[in-house]
């Protein structure tokens, strides 16, 4: 042996003596128990950050545990197309170039990130092999492999033929800059400091409190132009003789009726609000239930449109400072609070969230969720830690129906077509063979220009909610053209424990399905486990996983979320290159404390870079006393059982280092069992370190004669047990000083038996 372990010797070359001998792939064996865990899929196009350095440790750790367990133990790797944040990755690239996304037409644009993704993906998937995860390459999967795609639009279509899907104009979480619509799960919050404007409107008829006008405050206020009635909350007693009033727009001077509903919070402002139904959630909501009109004043570019007369064509923030200006010069202003602290809402892009009415494709959820609720409350599913399952039982009691179609072309498209003479008002974006950009009806475009020209540059397509449609993965026909919306990721993503294991009829299904544990972090169990178990049920009739493992988000050093505008970011590439894969993967494991968020743990992965020198330190100095010792047959074993040592002949520092061995065994077993992972990890640890190394060894060393030859075998015994115990933590160090230990017959540890208590 070296004298010391260098980690960038043995990496790469043992995980090909891996690869080579076909130790990952998990055959269908109906003699073993199937062991299943599907790798939650990367962004393709993206580099691996520490959580998936995390969640890839404790995935090999389970997978490698279970396969030297006996179990047909199958790990199945893929990446994921990752729609919207790959699409504004690449948007970005073109940015620096001066292009934009709007230069090109859909099909294009598509395939230009289709490259993009091709020439990126082998640098996520060279890294799943560097560190050391022991997945079958063989049924790796991709988001977009047609055998997606194909599940995909079959799972739609029975939605569909089951009336879970429709199609309606629907407030979303819009970003006019992204030019998608958002999930509400996918919304995130920031507080900062608005202007809060205070605006006079004039009572019709009547004063209040001596005043010929009344007072609502906005952050709104080129919205104004659209507000279709003002609101009180009818338990206000100071304000109800308000209700049934008339008040003049102070834009439009259009006469708006004052009614009540219990939406209002008295606290806000002065107690009156104005309802601008288009543009807000709530007063959308009050609209629909007493039926109000519905009126746009931006469109889905930013845009001001026509209802905002002379301010047509500008841009959101650009009205609102003219309409401000407008509004103090007429006079209509009364103050305005400079520091109000409010709350907006982002898209993932982190740019202001516009509730728009749009078309939409929604899933109805009500008769999904309810079993997929069930399935958590009666322990088809287990969620670790529990006390993350209340998370679970939260979202599935509030959540809405599920707008599925994104407004990117990144993605796999809604296989929906429509009939160009049956729907004559589509609105038709395309690029004309000139490479101008074409907006408009398309009754009105096909007056000057051809179907033909129209497909070939159509851009986005956008259809009412009344339009006829067929839904077909082909062209039904010469005179449709195709949805051009796709669908939200987490559409896709959650079939895949499906799609990853060729459900309906495939043998893999029918033996793998359902797989044994889903570990992620717990940011996406709303998003994708929760869609998951759905339509597991939905489709399969069972739940797609037995056991759900939330890690924590690992943060910086200092405490933070990792950030690139904070400097804080942490490259797993430089720890794997200074201290070794082994140390980085043990390093997360044992700094994590059971799913909760925890500090990136630097200084336990440079102390396990010195643990995997002190295995090999062992080895070494092992091997040295058994070249000493005269009787070579205790180098002719592997297990204890199998050795010339009898059990009369053990002393009591035999005996107490095999007990401890035992009961470091059940410790591992039993934290690995409940997915207590640094617990196991601390309990190897501290029994290689403390009781082999410390005083073990020091003890066998001093003996002499028969006395010392029991004590080496063993040593030999219990060193490779732990060697054994370790492998699924730190599976390269182990496997190379296996290697070193053991008859060049023996197996690889890989696949060697998982030790038992005695």
């Amino acid at each position: 042996m070296e004298k010391q372990y260098n980690h960038c010797d043995y990496e790469k070359k043992i995980y090909k003596m891996w690869e080579d001998g076909g130790y990952f792939k998990a055959e269908i064996d109906l003699n073993k128990k199937p062991y299943t865990i599907l790798l939650p899929p990367p962004n393709a196009s993206g580099k691996m950050h520490t959580g998936n350095v995390l969640m890839i440790a404790i995935e090999d750790l389970l997978i490698r545990w279970k396969r030297m367990q006996g179990y047909a133990a199958l790990w199945i790797p893929g990446t994921d197309h990752a729609g919207f944040e790959t699409q504004i990755t690449f948007e970005k690239q073109l940015a620096e170039k001066g292009d934009s996304r709007l230069n090109y037409d859909r099909q294009t644009l598509y395939n230009m990130i289709w490259e993009f993704v091709q020439g990126n993906k082998h640098l996520i998937e060279n890294q799943i092999k560097e560190m050391g995860a022991s997945v079958d390459w063989n049924r790796y999967t991709f988001t977009l492999d047609d055998k997606v795609i194909r599940t995909v639009y079959e799972t739609f279509s029975k939605l569909h033929n089951d009336g879970l899907i429709y199609k309606d104009d629907y407030m979303v979480n819009y970003c006019t800059f992204c030019g998608t619509t958002f999930a509400d799960a996918e919304v995130s919050h920031k507080t900062k400091i608005s202007p809060l404007y205070y605006v006079k409107y004039q009572l019709v008829d009547i004063t209040y409190q001596k005043k010929a006008y009344i007072v609502i405050a906005t952050t709104r206020p080129e919205t104004i132009y659209v507000d279709t009635h003002v609101a009180i909350n009818p338990s206000d007693t100071t304000k109800t003789e308000l209700i049934g009033k008339k008040v003049l727009n102070p834009l439009t001077e259009n006469v708006m009726d004052i009614v009540a509903d219990e939406f209002v919070d008295p606290k806000f402002g002065t107690g009156i609000v104005k309802l601008t139904p288009a543009h807000d959630k709530n007063d959308y909501e009050v609209a629909k239930k007493i039926n109000l009109p519905i009126i746009q004043v931006f469109g889905m570019d930013g845009k001001m449109n026509s209802n905002a007369r002379e301010f047509e064509g500008l841009y959101i923030k650009q009205a609102r400072e003219k309409v401000v200006e407008q509004l103090i010069k007429s006079g209509k202003i009364d103050k305005i609070d400079e520091n109000y602290v409010n709350t907006v809402a982002l898209c993932k892009g982190k740019h202001q969230i516009e509730p728009m009415i749009i078309p939409n494709w929604f899933v109805k959820v009500d008769s999904l969720k309810k079993p997929a609720h069930e399935a958590v409350k009666d322990g088809r599913v287990t969620i670790y830690p529990k006390w993350q399952e209340i998370k679970y039982h939260r979202w599935m009691e509030t959540m809405h129906d599920w707008p599925i179609s994104r407004q990117v072309v990144w993605g796999i498209r809604i296989p929906v077509w429509y009939e160009v003479s049956q729907n004559p008002n589509l609105v038709i974006t395309f690029l004309t063979e000139k490479r101008n950009v074409i907006t408009g009806k398309l009754s009105e475009i096909l007056k000057d220009h051809a179907l033909g020209e129209i497909k070939n540059g159509l851009q986005t397509l956008v259809a009412t909610k009344d339009s006829k449609y067929v839904i077909s993965s082909d062209q039904p026909g010469e005179n449709y053209l195709p949805e051009t919306d796709t669908f939200d990721t987490w559409f896709s993503s959650g079939q895949w424990p499906l799609v990853t294991l060729g459900y309906p009829e495939s043998l893999d299904f029918k033996y793998f399905y359902p797989t044994a544990v889903l570990e992620t972090g717990w940011e996406i169990l709303r998003l994708w486990i929760s869609r998951m178990i759905m339509f597991g049920l939905y489709l399969a009739n069972d739940v797609p996983f037995k056991n759900v493992y939330l890690h924590g988000m690992v943060r910086a050093i200092d405490g933070r979320k990792m950030s690139k505008s904070l400097g804080n970011n942490i490259n797993p590439d430089e720890y794997i290159k200074e201290y070794g894969v082994d140390a980085l993967r043990m390093g997360l494991i044992a700094g994590t404390a059971n799913g909760k968020d925890f500090n990136f743990p630097h200084d336990k992965v440079k102390s396990y870079r010195n643990f995997a020198n002190k295995i090999w330190n062992i080895a070494r100095f092992m091997n040295m006393l058994f070249e000493e010792f005269e009787n070579e047959d205790i180098e002719e074993f592997d297990d204890l059982a199998s050795s010339p040592a009898s059990d009369e002949q053990l002393n009591i520092n035999d005996r107490n280092i095999l007990k401890l061995l035992d009961e470091t065994i059940n410790k591992v077993d039993s934290s690995l069992n409940k997915y207590r992972f640094s617990d196991a990890s601390e309990a190897i640890y501290h029994y290689i370190w403390n009781e082999v190394a410390s005083n073990y060894i020091e003890d066998v060393k001093l003996r002499k004669g028969n006395n010392k030859r029991v004590g080496l075998i063993v040593l030999k015994h219990v060193f490779l047990n732990s060697m054994k115990l370790l492998h699924p933590f730190m599976p390269f160090v182990t496997e190379a000083v296996w290697q070193e230990t053991t008859h060049k017959s023996t197996s690889p540890l890989i696949i060697s038996t998982w030790p038992t208590s005695k």
